[in-house]
């Protein structure tokens, strides 16, 4: 399967517990850092115009969680988003955070559109719309052989 975005992560010292390994909710703050390098970087729309000057959140619906291999100080993790399912306002994404030695963590996460005004669900904004569907596009072509 190939990905919609991807980044390297490297574990520092801060992100690890007095036993030398990555502190369990430091992955969900790595996994909401991706998401915000995602929005900005590889969709052109970053989260402070989105949330701050535009009154559009993208919160998580749901998060299931899979801790399979420990990550200690120094390492680097390759960090994997990938589309599972788009809809009208909302997306399913399987993100994938692995090492050398094969995978550390994997999530399915569910984001949601939302209006900050109402806090209610929403249909994606067209250019966040458009965004979407082209990181998608680009995904389903590199996964055709």
């Amino acid at each position: 399967m190939n990905i919609a975005f991807q980044r390297e992560q490297l574990v520092r010292f801060g992100h690890c517990d007095p036993a030398g390994i990555v502190f369990y909710p430091r992955y969900f703050e790595m996994l909401n850092e991706l998401i915000e390098d995602w929005f900005a970087r590889a969709l052109g729309l970053p989260f402070d115009v989105l949330i701050g000057q535009r009154g559009v959140g993208i919160p998580t619906a749901q998060l299931d969680t899979r801790f399979l291999r420990v990550s200690r100080h120094g390492d680097r993790l390759q960090q994997s988003i990938h589309f599972q399912r788009l809809g009208g306002g909302s997306m399913t994404l399987r993100i994938a955070f692995d090492g050398d030695d094969g995978p550390r963590v994997e999530f399915t996460h569910v984001l949601v559109c939302t209006s900050l005004a109402t806090h209610k669900p929403q249909a994606f904004p067209a250019d966040l719309r458009a965004a979407l569907e082209r990181s998608l596009a680009a995904q389903q072509e590199t996964d055709t052989p």
